[in-house]
């Protein structure tokens, strides 16, 4: 019983497609940064200022994809709903890995952005190009600076106390 929205204007079924996906790649990263976040939550490991960060990473995932949602909605598009896959691991190993980890994934989450972008203008949807533009890019590219701020600084410290002094700085941010 699905009828096309009455306030469906310049929307075409691939960026509305595209959306979808995109929505529920914020998911998929939301979860894996929560896998991130607890592993680093353990007593075991320990580290409260990882958790912290990758929490916040979580967090904000989760957010855009009720963004996505909401841009999904708001041009009258339907939002279909998909599974979200389980992280590719539940143990992380040191912070280093963690780090190489969420770098690639904002990198990827980057490209995908970047991708629906490409197929709202090859529409000539400049609301939803906009709306990316405002919206993720500069957070995703502050993501990746960041990210890689932190790797660099913990190769330049070393595992052990280097490791729990990059932790304890960003558990003071």
């Amino acid at each position: 019983m699905s009828q096309e929205s009455q306030i469906r204007q310049n929307y075409h079924q691939e960026t509305e497609a595209a959306v979808n996906k995109q929505a529920n790649k914020e998911q998929t990263a939301a979860y894996t940064y929560t896998s991130l976040a607890v592993y680093f939550d353990r007593d075991d490991v320990a580290l409260p200022g990882l958790h912290k960060f990758f929490k916040g990473l979580s967090d904000q995932k989760r957010e855009n994809g009720q963004k996505w949602h909401e841009h999904q909605t708001k041009r009258g598009g339907r939002v279909v709903m998909m599974d979200v896959p389980k992280p590719p691991q539940d143990s992380w190993g040191g912070p280093q890995d963690a780090l190489e980890t969420a770098l690639s994934l904002e990198k990827k989450m980057n490209q995908n952005v970047l991708d629906v972008y490409e197929v709202a203008h090859k529409h000539g949807d400049e609301h939803t190009a906009d709306f990316i533009e405002d919206t993720f890019l500069d957070t995703l590219v502050n993501n990746i600076k960041t990210i890689g701020d932190h790797l660099t600084n913990l190769k330049r410290v070393g595992s052990g106390l280097g490791e729990y002094m990059l932790d304890r700085g960003l558990n003071k941010e």
